[in-house]
């Protein structure tokens, strides 16, 4: 169980008909209560899908009962009628639920500039109200209807020492990159806490776990991280004992994000020390892993530091400052590089495991930042041209 794993919830995933390949492509969360609390974070994009728009606006209270989510379409780009879809989705769902619209956050994921077909999302939510359950069938159907080019589901859950648990799902392979979100999420917690404790925790976890996540550079239009709280434990828990169980899961699933990125074959973590503010090291840490010569370079077992130097180096001075002739590399253990030029013989490197671990030492201060993102490779080109839902 993970999702319905906390007291109060019950989810359910089914086929309503949306993806032409009949897979289970609609799920539902819902949250019985006794509270009603919720917080979220949504992608930074300009351009922001319709259910962004509207879970947006609707969770600005701090509640909400129940979070529907497609796939096979993103609903972005499709103007006011693609929002005047939204809102009829959520009006649909609040009147078999018996809440306000206003308590009903949406989330879609797919294609973007096509509008849902309506007629069966619609249908498919009605059959979906009459399925609702807790239980690891019901958890394991709802992680999979939110899937698109994903491989596997993913899930993840924690229980903190006072007895609270936190679940999640979550979906994501392309487009990772971050500002607030990098997929949708669903978490949720039997704590009771108020909106403003689960609000922290949430964007506490957000800008050390998936704000962490840079795949590809691709920032998506409908990015959503959601975090709802029953307060069926009946237990008032403290607010930095939520917040790291809500991290736990968080990074749990952002780490099965990069391990799923589209095509990779490398999971690579870049940690950039010494720096003079974190910040400074998280935009040289993001910069190489956004450089797609590190990333082809990974992908062919090439430890290639100078490509790893010269990305470090696209950061401006006054983002990151720092000397070059202080600068050192290493990368699965090895130091290849040091005050800036070539140290050990980079043949020592092993790059055959699957994950890659690339270390910056900066040599201007005692900061660290890290990113995860993955390298760049034939399948990857493959499976991003062929993709169409």
């Amino acid at each position: 169980m993970t999702i319905t794993r906390p007291r109060g919830f019950r989810a359910v995933g089914l086929v309503a008909g949306i993806k032409s390949s009949g897979a289970e492509d609609l799920a539902l969360v819902v949250n019985d209560g006794p509270r009603d609390t919720a917080a979220a974070v949504f992608t930074s994009n300009r351009v922001q899908a319709a259910p962004v728009v509207w879970s947006r606006q609707a969770v600005a209270d701090g509640r909400a009962r129940t979070v529907v989510l497609n796939s096979g379409g993103a609903n972005a780009c499709t103007g006011p009628d693609g929002f005047a879809d939204t809102h009829r989705t959520a009006e649909h769902l609040s009147g078999l639920l018996g809440i306000s619209a206003q308590d009903v956050l949406v989330c879609s994921t797919g294609l973007i500039g096509e509008r849902l077909p309506m007629d069966p999302l619609l249908a498919g939510i009605t059959a979906a109200t009459e399925q609702l359950s807790s239980g690891d069938e019901a958890d394991a159907a709802a992680s999979r209807a939110i899937m698109t080019t994903d491989s596997v589901p993913k899930t993840a859950e924690a229980t903190t020492a006072s007895g609270v648990v936190v679940g999640g799902m979550a979906k994501g392979a392309g487009m990772l990159a971050p500002q607030l979100a990098t997929m949708l999420v669903v978490l949720t917690t039997d704590a009771d806490v108020d909106a403003a404790t689960a609000d922290a925790a949430l964007r506490g976890a957000t800008a050390t776990t998936f704000d962490r996540v840079d795949s590809d550079a691709c920032m998506s239009t409908n990015d959503t991280v959601i975090l709802l709280a029953s307060g069926a434990s009946g237990i008032a828990v403290e607010a930095d004992e939520l917040a790291e169980a809500v991290r736990a899961v968080s990074a749990d699933l952002a780490r099965q994000l990069v391990a799923d990125a589209e095509g990779a074959s490398h999971d690579v973590h870049v940690v950039v020390r010494s720096a003079t503010t974190e910040q400074a090291a998280l935009a040289v840490a993001r910069e190489i892993a956004r450089s797609n010569l590190v990333k082809a370079a990974i992908f062919g077992n090439d430890p290639n530091w100078g490509r790893i130097v010269a990305a470090a180096g696209c950061v401006p001075e006054a983002v990151a400052p720092f000397d070059v002739d202080h600068l050192s590399v290493t990368v699965n253990g090895v130091e290849v590089c040091r005050a800036g030029g070539a140290h050990r013989d980079r043949s020592e490197v092993d790059m055959t495991p699957r994950e890659t671990l690339i270390e910056v030492d900066l040599g201007a201060g005692s900061a660290t930042g890290d990113i995860w993102t993955n390298d760049l490779t034939h399948d990857y080109v493959e499976e991003n041209s062929a993709y169409s839902s």
